[in-house]
């Protein structure tokens, strides 16, 4: 892949938070980890080395979409998941350590098909289910479980989306939720990945150079949320986002 491709497919992935962040797209978030990771992989740069570029930038998504959805958020489920969190995202960064390269690409393109799979069959898990309250015990479970898997590949979105879907709120109140509830999670592993020196000076300076497609994301995702409709988009969405899985499973790189 050359250099100029690299940056393509980085801008886009980082452009996708922005539209994510905005609640359009569904799950569109989660196709950016695995782009950037292929992107990133192909100058020669490990899966962390992605993972802890990402992050700042998806904390600068959320400030950004927090402006658009300020207070239109359930808050008690942040304060149900958070204990589970820490302990999650405690679990998740020792673990991260111990993965090569290549053990972590299949991880995060495994994540990717799953969560891709997941939107296939939740409406049928959910159909004919009556709306129900969290518990504090199911929010410390998928607490646990949301931490775990957004230290490793920012892929929270399945887990999250499980604890809240069956609570049936409006469409703005969950995406408002879900953005709150992402960016504690992503303030959470700032420390910890400052310390595992997964964020670093070069992970910031190149972060910096992609920092303003994460407003323009958000602000067209914003405009294209409240005018199109979203069906074939997320079908798109979701297919790129199976095949980026698949990709880092096999190690299958077709730009060489």
């Amino acid at each position: 892949m050359s250099s100029f491709s690299e940056h393509v497919l980085a801008s886009i992935a980082v452009l996708f938070i922005g539209l994510s962040k905005a609640g359009f797209g569904g799950g569109l978030g989660m196709l950016t980890t695995p782009l950037c990771v292929l992107a990133f992989g192909a100058g020669g740069h490990s899966p962390t080395f992605a993972i802890g570029t990402l992050l700042p930038l998806l904390c600068a998504g959320d400030a950004f979409s927090m402006v658009h959805f300020w207070k239109k958020w359930e808050f008690k489920n942040l304060i149900i998941l958070l204990p589970g969190v820490l302990v999650g995202v405690i679990v998740g960064i020792q673990c991260l350590g111990r993965f090569s390269a290549r053990q972590l690409n299949i991880t995060i393109g495994s994540l990717a098909v799953a969560f891709v799979l997941f939107q296939f069959v939740r409406e049928r898990l959910l159909r004919g289910t009556k709306a129900s309250l969290p518990t504090r015990l199911s929010g410390f479970a998928f607490g646990i479980g949301a931490g775990i898997t957004s230290t490793f590949a920012h892929g929270a979105g399945p887990v999250i989306s499980m604890f809240l879907l069956p609570q049936r709120m409006a469409k703005e109140i969950y995406v408002g939720t879900t953005i709150l509830v992402f960016s504690c999670i992503n303030w959470v592993k700032m420390p910890f990945f400052v310390w595992k020196g997964i964020i670093t000076l070069e992970t910031l300076k190149l972060g910096a150079l992609y920092l303003i497609l994460v407003p323009v994301g958000v602000r067209i995702g914003v405009v294209l949320n409240r005018t199109i409709s979203e069906k074939a988009f997320v079908m798109w969405v979701y297919i790129m986002t199976f095949l980026a899985g698949i990709q880092l499973i096999t190690g299958f790189n077709p730009f060489r």
